[in-house]
């Protein structure tokens, strides 16, 4: 019986047995104690609780009716992290930042310490000397134990972790995504790299990639800039108006923030945000991204465009944007969404890229248009795909 249900006094019965063995779906965070995995095992705890609606979970709209997906209440989450702050302590601190409703890491503590007690160390961390085979052994054993221990119909890895920077063409060792993500295939699991880190696309991991008959999903979720980058571009090209110069600033804090003052990692993340107008317009127009750490935003992010376009008889014109929101609230649902649509894959026997699921990417896997509504078709046409499946 879930919380809302026994507050109205009545009983529910879970959707296709959810709560049974063999019926529930595992998802794994790469990060699991991050702002991302913290908010997504919160608010699916919320959400099957009836505490909050689906705000933001396209999974959860009419078009996906039927289609076989996996039910939130099924869901059972672990990770890996190197982090040792519980997982509750950090639900109440976006809680305190604004992030979470302010009673929401209370109502869902024990939801919260569940999830906490499958979190396992990650790495590598500094003075480790495993090989690399050893790591993705060590990460692999701790997700069939976690598939086993929770008799797990299936398990998706879904990357939320820190962006890492770009590997060199002469570097010795896989980069830590890619560890992570060549475990998830060797323990049979989809896999969504939902940041700009390498994950599946080592070339030392393209023949794991081709045999491993999983479907997979990736890379770098598309949450804010991009995401009107993606509508916007597509416009100023359908109506014939020639993008001049195309500039963008982010101003963020928290642990992303940190992490992008890298320099090597903002080049890894600005990547992403360039491919959406380069695909659009074949080329990159003219002007940069640039990425500020303001720690006192906290897990809050404003980000701003000036475009600069000619109209007609060359008559110059600018089109400014400002977006100002929390990266970690509207990452959540769609991760959630990329969990559930990744295990229906796998359980439906579908294997590979799902290009399908472009329309979470700043660049997916497999081919697909740059601009969203076209993305937003194809994804419809997977979910008729998969209710015929169902």
């Amino acid at each position: 019986m879930t919380a809302h249900a026994a507050r109205e006094g009545r009983t529910e019965t879970p959707h296709h047995g959810a709560d049974s063995p063999g019926h529930r779906t595992g998802v794994w965070f790469i990060g699991a104690r991050g702002s991302v995995a913290t908010t997504a095992t919160a608010g699916c705890a919320a959400i099957a609780a009836g505490l909050h609606p689906p705000t933001g979970m396209v999974t959860e709209t009419p078009p996906f009716a039927d289609t076989g997906l996996p039910p939130l209440a099924s869901l059972v989450f672990g990770g890996h992290d190197i982090l040792d702050c519980p997982l509750p302590k950090r639900a109440e601190a976006l809680a305190e930042g604004g992030v979470l409703p302010y009673r929401l890491p209370t109502a869902v503590r024990s939801e919260l310490d569940a999830a906490d007690a499958e979190i396992r160390p990650g790495g590598p961390l500094p003075g480790d000397t495993r090989t690399d085979q050893q790591i993705i052994a060590a990460f692999a054993a701790d997700l069939t134990d976690f598939a086993h221990r929770h008799e797990l119909a299936r398990t998706v890895v879904i990357n939320v972790s820190s962006t890492e920077p770009a590997p060199g063409p002469d570097d010795p060792r896989l980069p830590a995504s890619s560890l992570y993500a060549a475990a998830a295939l060797r323990a049979g699991c989809s896999y969504v790299n939902f940041t700009p880190s390498t994950g599946l696309r080592a070339p030392g991991l393209a023949d794991d990639v081709a045999d491993c008959g999983l479907p997979h999903a990736g890379r770098d979720g598309k949450t804010g800039q991009t995401l009107l980058r993606s509508v916007l571009a597509p416009m100023f090209l359908q109506r014939a108006l020639p993008v001049r110069a195309w500039s963008g600033s982010n101003l963020l804090g928290g642990g992303d923030g940190a992490a992008l003052a890298d320099p090597a990692a903002a080049a890894a993340k600005n990547a992403g945000k360039e491919r959406v107008l380069a695909d659009t317009f074949g080329t990159a127009p003219e002007g940069e991204v640039h990425i500020d750490d303001v720690p006192a935003m906290g897990d809050w992010k404003t980000a701003w465009d000036h475009i600069a376009f000619d109209g007609f008889l060359g008559s110059r014109m600018v089109l400014q944007t400002i977006w100002q929101g929390c990266d970690s609230a509207l990452a959540a649902p769609l991760v959630l969404d990329l969990a559930r649509l990744l295990a229906r894959s796998h359980e439906a026997g579908l294997s590979g890229p799902r290009p399908e699921l472009g329309f979470y990417f700043k660049d997916p896997d497999g081919g697909t248009s740059p601009a969203l509504a076209e993305q937003y078709a194809a994804l419809l046409a997977f979910a008729e795909r998969l209710r015929g499946m169902a």
